[in-house]
């Protein structure tokens, strides 16, 4: 039943990609009675506090919450809802979510700290790192053949950082690749338990040595350095990642970043003891809200193949804000330095190669930083990401704002939270864009 009603919606790969530089939402309908503190902040923020209770008194959205910081004062709560349908457990800034590819800015700015190290450069190959990648070659025909010639340029860290490598995604990609790509298992992300229309059901994903060696031993869809293209370059720099700094990437990404800036909510594996503060992801579907993956049987309970850079946590609104509060305070929280304040300003300014048009992409109009997108013009100093389920999370460096965005539901693209909650956020802080 559950099935055949997301085969109705059209539900598409193209859903979990949408990102318009705001912020997003999810959910069913349960109201709960705010704490003072919530009362509070909600009073700071009408827009987004009216615009939170439309969509769960609605019954469009089970919970919703947004964290707000400016400068160094307390991050602001506005929080709606509960964690599920029928659940009374309320949303807050520690319940978690599947932020999906709000993980990307987190993987780039782990690259950024070996760049800041010394430990490899943006402009260097990833050959350098993984020899496999020093012969690739292009498809010439990227919807109909695997037809391919060599490679004329190599695949550098600033290509991974900012989708230029002219890598895959199978929620993009078309034709004989991407077949050859759920063949091989090259699906760096988990969803649900049963299968979802629209996407093929792939061959297991193989741990992330092996994923990088079935990757390098495939055609590429563009010229490295010449086409902005979302894909699995993040996913594929986990693995640099952890060849340059001789640790494992996840075990990287929690002595390095989590465990300095006190993350201790931001898990690729959810302890089972962590249930109760987990939501469920729902499709929403001609107003009805189908669980997709409820949080006490969810297939984040279970060990994924590799930590996936690109689409792979699982974390807190108080850990995230905190990573955010991180980059706005130039690469140092609570006196305690995760990175040069100069390798934060460079991680989060436009890493494109010379010569990248972006119109009719998910970036058009701005630029790509270290696994995030770069605003430009009235934009200038922000930088964020959003993730398939509903979550989008920015900061403005210039303005010393940094804002996060939780919910759970899929597609993205059901709602338009993504395009929207950025605009809400600046109407209640009284900035003109």
């Amino acid at each position: 039943m559950e099935h055949q009603a997301l085969a109705r919606t059209g539900f598409d790969r193209r859903g979990f990609l949408s990102w318009g530089g705001g912020l997003t939402l999810a959910g069913a309908a349960t109201a709960f009675l705010p704490s003072r503190a919530w009362a509070l902040a909600a009073e700071k923020y009408p827009t987004i506090k009216a615009q939170f209770d439309s969509y769960v008194a609605s019954g469009k959205l089970p919970g919703v919450l947004a964290a707000i910081g400016k400068g160094s004062i307390a991050t602001d709560v506005i929080s709606v809802g509960t964690i599920a349908q029928g659940d009374k457990t309320a949303v807050d800034i520690d319940t978690l979510w599947r932020v999906y590819s709000m993980t990307k800015p987190i993987t780039g700015i782990a690259a950024m700290m070996l760049v800041g190290d010394g430990k490899m450069k943006l402009d260097q190959p990833i050959a350098d790192f993984l020899p496999e990648f020093s012969k690739m070659s292009v498809l010439t025909d990227p919807d109909n053949s695997l037809e391919s010639v060599p490679a004329k340029n190599q695949i550098t860290v600033r290509h991974l950082l900012t989708h230029t490598a002219g890598l895959g995604y199978n929620i993009i990609t078309k034709g004989p690749l991407l077949k050859v790509y759920n063949q091989q298992g090259i699906n760096p992300a988990i969803m649900s338990r049963f299968p979802l229309p629209g996407f093929e059901t792939p061959a297991p994903t193989p741990d992330l040595k092996t994923f990088a060696e079935r990757v390098a031993a495939l055609p590429l869809i563009a010229e490295p350095g010449t086409k902005w293209s979302y894909s699995i370059a993040l996913d594929l720099l986990g693995r640099v990642i952890e060849v340059a700094s001789g640790m494992d990437f996840e075990a990287f990404l929690k002595t390095r970043l989590f465990e300095p800036l006190k993350m201790t909510s931001s898990y690729f594996q959810v302890p089972a003891a962590e249930t109760k503060r987990f939501v469920t992801n729902y499709a929403p579907i001609n107003g009805v809200l189908i669980p997709i993956d409820p949080a006490p049987t969810s297939i984040y309970l279970d060990k994924p193949a590799f930590a996936f850079g690109g689409a792979g946590l699982v974390c807190s609104a108080r850990d995230y804000d905190r990573f955010l509060h991180m980059l706005q305070n130039g690469g140092e929280l609570d006196g305690v330095r995760v990175m040069a304040s100069e390798t934060a300003a460079l991680a989060m300014s436009d890493l494109l190669p010379a010569g990248i048009k972006t119109e009719g992409t998910f970036i058009a109009g701005a630029g790509n930083g270290a696994g995030g997108r770069v605003g430009k013009g009235a934009f200038e100093g922000t930088f964020g990401w959003g993730g398939a389920a509903g979550t989008v999370a920015f900061v403005d460096t210039r303005r010393k704002v940094r804002a996060v965005c939780m919910a759970q539901y899929v597609p993205s693209n059901v709602y338009p939270f993504h395009e929207e909650f950025a605009k809400w956020v600046l109407a209640d802080l009284g900035i003109q864009a």
